[in-house]
């Protein structure tokens, strides 16, 4: 499934080992951004004391990726790679098709370098109808033959990649890629050879207007802004790294587009706008689609209510994040989420200042 120069020493325990790591400092609560935020706090909605319809009516189905969603939901791509990670990612297909929602896998890095490791990322006979969107990483997919990517693809049976972009968090990684080059090549290239959708996703720094562009511009079919303000990968990684790297990480610690600003500067390039990046409940994925998203996509709460509660728990919080999906779309008189996308809404001062100085 090709291999990588500087990768080709690197032992099935090391990959393994940073999964597992990844998992468990993403669950602890520990590498959440400091002091940057989201800004979705900053976007009120605004209050309908007279919906002229029945709750019932509202209807929160959203295409996305060639599938209908019964809401406007994904459960970002976390994990794989190693035995724990393979029976958390069973329950979350389980989760999602039960709810009928979107799923992302954590990057398929672990899979390249070890076919063996596959097993732990699929999932699709326990999720038989559910968006699923694999994950690799773009210096990753450079390197590979396009059918060797859609190998990858097929072996899991995805219906779409995201091709996820992580300078940031490289730059601090131990080991981590340095050569970024070819970026928006290896995009133009997945989507004319992949026969699959695209989606070009960062891991927790934004998509700023210039690079959703660039995007748009390859072709992709969606983007996954996955802004600052959740979990914090260069934190993660920092947690990891030694020395002149682990520095460089805490005064990195925050770098990044927050995601509502994000989502705000890539709202009307005419593609989905997938908005992750410190969600935490269903009022948030209502105001992501208020600025102009999609759907909205939930990854460390989603894992902390697994590590809580197992599948029960982890069905029990995404139905309560629905409701609230649901309740606020109400509230706003609205009865689509498409109508929440143009409902008015009142932006802080903060979140404007990206929206106007950023694009």
């Amino acid at each position: 499934m090709g291999h990588f120069s500087h990768e080709e020493t690197v032992s099935e325990p090391t990959i393994q080992q940073r999964k597992a790591d990844h998992l468990a400092l993403c669950a602890s609560g520990e590498v959440e951004f400091r002091a940057q935020t989201t800004l979705l706090e900053e976007v009120q909605l605004v209050h309908d004391a007279l919906p002229d319809f029945h709750c019932d009516e509202v209807d929160l189905s959203t295409e996305l990726l060639g599938k209908r969603l019964k809401a406007p939901l994904m459960i970002s791509g976390m994990t794989g790679g190693t035995p724990q990670a393979a029976e958390i990612n069973k329950d979350l297909a389980r989760a999602a098709e039960q709810l009928g929602i979107g799923l992302g896998l954590g990057s398929q890095r672990a899979m390249v370098l070890h076919p063996e490791l596959a097993w732990t990322y699929a999932i699709r006979e326990v999720a038989p109808t559910a968006l699923l969107v694999g994950n690799l990483g773009m210096v990753q997919a450079r390197a590979m033959a396009s059918s060797a990517i859609r190998e990858l693809c097929d072996t899991v049976a995805v219906d779409a990649l995201a091709v996820h972009l992580n300078p940031a968090m490289e730059l601090i990684q131990p080991g981590g890629d340095r050569d970024f080059r070819g970026g928006r090549a290896t995009l133009r290239r997945l989507v004319e050879e992949l026969g699959r959708p695209v989606v070009a996703k960062e891991t927790g720094s934004g998509v700023s207007r210039a690079v959703g562009l660039a995007a748009a511009q390859a072709g992709v079919a969606a983007i996954d802004v996955s802004g600052a303000g959740g979990t914090s990968w260069v934190g993660v990684e920092t947690r990891r790294a030694e020395g002149q790297a682990q520095r460089l990480g805490e005064e990195f610690w925050d770098w990044g587009i927050p995601t509502a600003a994000s989502v705000g500067l890539t709202s009307d390039l005419g593609l989905p706008i997938i908005a992750t990046g410190g969600l935490r409940s269903g009022l948030d994925v209502a105001r992501a689609v208020a600025l102009g998203a999609t759907v909205g996509g939930l990854a460390a709460p989603v894992l902390r209510a697994h590590r809580d509660g197992g599948f029960d728990g982890t069905v029990a919080f995404l139905e309560q994040v629905i409701a609230g999906v649901r309740t606020a779309t109400f509230l706003c008189g609205c009865r689509t989420p498409a109508e929440l996308r143009r409902a008015p809404k009142v932006l802080g001062a903060k979140l404007r200042a990206w929206l106007e100085e950023a694009r």
